[in-house]
């Protein structure tokens, strides 16, 4: 492998009905970072049918050129029409980096691209950045620079791995939505369009879309809310949470909650925050009864206000709180919400 042929940072930019996932966004926000990093540029790649006019809207997110697969194969996704386009275009460009949403298409797309075009992947990154590897000087072993940093939780959350890839290229992550930050849009941006045909024959795909069903979810994404009311196992048992869920109500928030409270069955994955969770960046976040574990932090350390509420004088989410409040969550938690509820009706 010349790996001096791999330049420049690819995006795959997922859409769905003809409608951009927002991982495309904070992909391109972190391509552009990186990018900047190794002096040279952004590709975004765009699967499907009838989407040239999602071009524009690429170039104004940050992508300097974009790639489109346009054809009716493409129309829904399926994983060998989406993995032979990508990775043909891969193929022929030659990025020196590929970067794939760990939505629930991007957790299927990424491993089978990976295996196609013969490089490794990093799965579920929660950090990017450029480096050197191996990470401090070993006697007798090549340090290599400008390398891909991934870095990903590992052991179900319990430890932070660092992973690269120096030997192959393209390096390949797919990235936790939510994570990264948006690229801030330019209106009248531009960039260079190509349209690109991977030669897919329908013959070699071996599955059937018989129907497509859209689920409803009744359940608020906690990634959008601007006020989270969390709950941990401080809390105590799940019937408490109808105390965390009326504050969140007289806040207009919602609920969410840590990995224990999940693993304790009280709460749905959906609304775990955290490294094995979602990374939420709300306006305010109450922390009820959290002790402030590294896993935990990570995923809501950027949110603009955190107020943590715990009896626990010494527990770390404090270091992390703009405000904190040491006492029992139980006495704290209704009585601001009898004042909130009592303020909005003006009593």
């Amino acid at each position: 492998m010349n790996m001096e042929e791999y330049k420049g940072i690819c995006v795959f930019a997922q859409q769905t009905d003809n409608r951009l996932n927002s991982i495309a966004f904070e992909l391109l926000g972190k391509g552009k970072e990186l990018a900047k990093a190794l002096n040279t540029d952004v590709t975004a790649v765009l699967i499907g049918y009838g989407i040239m006019g999602l071009s524009d809207e690429l170039a104004a997110y940050g992508a300097d050129r974009v790639i489109v697969v346009d054809g009716l194969e493409f129309k829904e996704y399926r994983a060998e029409p989406y993995t032979h386009a990508l990775a043909s275009a891969i193929g022929k460009y030659k990025p020196e980096i590929v970067l794939i949403g760990a939505t629930a298409v991007g957790r299927e797309l990424g491993p089978k691209v990976s295996a196609r075009i013969a490089t490794g992947l990093t799965a579920d990154c929660t950090k990017l950045e450029i480096g050197d590897f191996p990470l401090h000087p070993v006697s007798g072993k090549e340090q290599k620079h400008n390398q891909l940093l991934m870095t990903r939780p590992a052991f179900g959350g319990n430890t932070i791995a660092t992973i690269a890839c120096p030997n192959h290229r393209p390096q390949m992550a797919t990235v936790r939505p939510g994570v990264m930050l948006t690229a801030g849009k330019i209106q009248d941006r531009k960039a260079v369009i190509e349209e690109f045909n991977p030669g897919f024959h329908d013959s070699r795909n071996d599955t059937e879309i018989l129907e497509i069903v859209k689920a409803v979810n009744e359940t608020a994404d906690i990634m959008d809310a601007k006020i989270l009311v969390s709950g941990g196992r401080g809390i105590g048992c799940p019937e408490n949470f109808r105390l965390l869920e009326d504050l969140a109500s007289a806040l207009g928030g919602e609920v969410s909650c840590s990995r224990a409270v999940v693993d304790a069955g009280w709460k749905p994955k959906d609304l775990q925050v955290g490294q094995t969770g979602k990374t939420v960046r709300p306006n305010v976040y109450f922390a009820v009864g959290i002790s402030g574990a590294i896993q935990h932090v990570a995923g809501m350390e950027e949110s603009d206000l955190i107020i943590a509420i715990n009896k626990d004088e010494s527990a770390p989410i404090f270091e992390v709180a703009d405000y904190g409040i040491t006492g029992d969550w139980k006495k704290i938690v209704p009585e601001l919400t009898r004042q909130l509820q009592a303020a909005r009706a003006g009593i």
